[in-house]
């Protein structure tokens, strides 16, 4: 059974790294967990920070979220935050999400909001996006690597390589953009025998360039 993870609103919100988590979650590698607070917050943000967005297609594109994962929804957590303690009170319905699923993990790019000395006594470890996508790597290249390539396959206007999807990581100050090319295109011999599944066609993002405020990008 995959371990669970709760995804926070600050790894969902650059297009590029959400359509790539949400992915990894499809391929089975993880059980990847959000709240409806987690999505307010995402799609906040993306509204406030890109006006000119069509409110329409972003509704669409949280649509396609709840329905690409399956039992994604963390639901009747909010009691638990009221005994959780965390530098900014505004993260606890975060780790209560967390807990209240069972998650092992807590995704995030805010390390300094979830200081592990608390989150131990929870059964819970945040670890950044970058990290947290390397670990999937070096666990189920194969995987990844096709999760990277139906991103690829989705852009159309214009077309993009899976080089591109690691590009644009990296100009998204993902480390992920950097590290991952020798772990991903540098294919050990016998490697390439089992191609990558074909893409879904569903592209899980709505084009940003502007950072959410209080996300560390």
């Amino acid at each position: 059974m995959a371990f669970i993870v709760v995804y926070d609103a600050c790894v969902l919100y650059p297009s590029t790294l959400r359509d790539l988590l949400i992915r990894i979650a499809q391929a089975g590698l993880v059980q990847a967990k959000w709240t409806d607070r987690i999505l307010d917050e995402v799609f906040r943000n993306l509204q406030a920070n890109r006006p000119e967005l069509d409110p329409t297609k972003l509704a669409r594109t949280r649509e396609l979220m709840m329905r690409a994962v399956r039992d994604c929804l963390v639901k009747d957590y909010e009691p638990l935050e009221a005994v959780l303690e965390l530098p900014d009170a505004d993260d606890r319905h975060v780790l209560a999400a967390a807990v209240k699923s069972r998650a092992q993990l807590i995704v995030t790019n805010n390390l300094k909001d979830f200081p592990q000395e608390t989150l131990t006594a929870w059964n819970v470890e945040a670890v950044s996006a970058d990290d947290f996508v390397l670990a999937q790597i070096d666990l189920d290249r194969q995987q990844v690597f096709a999760a990277v390539q139906q991103i690829a396959d989705s852009w159309r206007k214009p077309p993009g390589a899976a080089s591109d999807v690691l590009d644009r990581l990296e100009r998204d100050g993902r480390r992920v953009g950097r590290r991952s090319p020798g772990r991903l295109m540098a294919r050990a011999p016998g490697a390439h025998a089992e191609a990558p599944p074909p893409s879904s066609g569903r592209c899980f993002h709505v084009t940003q360039k502007a950072k959410a405020p209080g996300h560390g990008e």
